[in-house]
Parts: structure tokens; C-alpha cells; sequence
């Protein structure tokens, strides 16, 4: 599977280095959030990585939703179960509460088809910050903090049509910030297509904290060092 350079499994252990974690937000997701980053003050694991393991270990249903319960830092070893129905939650070995997952309809368990599939989904990420919640920044005037910008996954789903697909695009077909005091609730609505033809919908709910007025020179700073972070990777 191309996701063992990214964790260690032990028996239904699961544990994910702070390099592993970069190396699949940079090499896989093209996602360059400092969060992810070796060393990073607030490190923690992509949610595209727990995403792309349970996708690995149960196989991809036709429908799934992802709810994250808190962020996986360095160190946390994670409980996958042995066997799961359609709703099942990720614990660590002390019991804290962090991916719950519900899923429904076929299920493929075919490596290249997932492999796919992630690599996809995942690679979606990437284009998030500049092309996304930028514009939404400067839409609704507000910004993270340039200086500890943090923004993480709340959810993410799919539902899918058909499984007799080998490969997947994702387009974004809606976006939309709604800021509350200091938070932005982000949502974004995408199609998954299998050349011309629609073989599903999802949804991907973000949360951008530390909300303040928004600063043109700024925003354009922290695009810079995003991409800067890009091209010298």
C-alpha cells in the first residue's frame, strides 16, 4: 500500500511521526499548513492522513462521512478497530475520542481503485489555501493570524453513485464562510467526476481560528510564504 512510508502498524496500533505526517501533507496532499510541519509548535496529523488510513484498512463504501473529535499530536497512538459496522469511532490507547466515521452502501477493497481514490480526494487539500479561503478571507474582510494561521478539518464526506470507476476528479461547485466572533465556519461543496461522467458529490467543513480584520499586505505575506514553502520543498 503506498501509505506505509506515512505509519507504523502494530497489530490495531497506529502511530504516525511528525515526519510521516509532513512528508504525506507535502508529497501527497501538496499541503503546506505549518501545522503539519516536523517541530511545529501546534503540530498535528492531517486529517487527509487519518482520512487515506481508514480508507486503507476498511476499504471505500459508497457513502462515508468523517467527523474529527480532536487533533492527533506527536506521540498519540491510535486504536483502529478490528472489525467495524457502519458506524465506528478512532480512540487512542488512552481512550480519547478523535475520528468518528459513518458509512454506508458497497464497499471496494481493490488497492489500486483506493490508491486512486485518496490520492485525489487528498490532493484536493492543496489548492485549498490560495485559491480558496483566501479569496473568502478578502470577501468577507477578515484574516487568520499571520503569525499562527490555523486552519483544520472539521468533516469531510462523499457519496458516491457507482464504485466502477478507476479514477476521480474533485471540482469545487460552492464555497461559503460564515464568521462567528473569532472563528470561520468554512464549507465547501465539490463533484467528483470519472472522466465526463458525474459519479458523485461530497462535502469538506473547515475552521479557521484566530479571526481578525483583514490586511491586504499581510494575507499577501502569508501567500507568499505558503508558496515560498511549496517551491523550496
Amino acid at each position: 500500500m503506498f501509505l506505509t512510508p506515512y505509519y507504523k502498524k502494530e497489530n490495531q496500533s497506529v502511530s504516525i511521526l511528525p515526519s510521516q505526517a509532513s512528508d504525506f501533507a507535502k508529497i501527497v496532499a501538496q499541503d503546506f499548513n505549518p501545522i503539519h510541519d516536523e517541530g511545529a509548535k501546534r503540530f498535528c496529523v492531517p486529517g487527509d492522513l487519518l482520512f487515506s488510513l481508514v480508507l486503507g484498512e476498511y476499504g471505500l463504501s459508497q457513502k462515508m462521512s468523517f467527523t474529527f473529535a480532536g487533533m492527533v499530536g506527536d506521540g498519540v497512538k491510535l486504536e483502529f478497530p478490528e472489525s467495524v459496522g457502519e458506524n465506528f469511532d478512532v480512540h487512542d490507547d488512552k481512550d480519547k475520542h478523535y475520528l468518528s466515521v459513518e458509512r454506508h452502501g458497497d464497499v471496494r477493497s481493490c488497492e489500486a481503485q483506493v490508491e486512486s481514490f485518496i490520492r485525489s480526494y487528498v490532493a484536493f487539500s492543496g489548492l485549498n489555501f490560495i485559491h480558496v479561503l483566501v479569496p473568502m478571507m478578502e470577501q468577507h474582510q477578515v484574516m487568520i493570524n499571520p503569525a499562527r494561521p490555523l486552519v483544520i478539518y472539521e468533516s469531510m464526506s462523499f457519496d458516491l453513485n457507482t464504485l466502477d470507476f478507476t479514477q476521480v476528479t474533485l471540482s469545487l461547485v460552492e464555497q461559503e464562510l460564515i464568521v462567528d466572533g473569532k472563528r470561520g465556519n468554512v464549507t465547501l461543496k465539490f463533484e467528483l467526476h470519472s472522466g465526463d461522467t458525474l459519479v458523485g458529490t461530497g462535502v469538506k467543513t473547515l475552521v479557521m481560528s484566530g479571526l481578525r480584520p483583514y490586511e491586504a499586505d499581510k494575507v499577501q505575506g502569508m501567500c507568499e510564504t505558503y508558496e515560498g514553502r511549496r517551491t523550496s520543498f
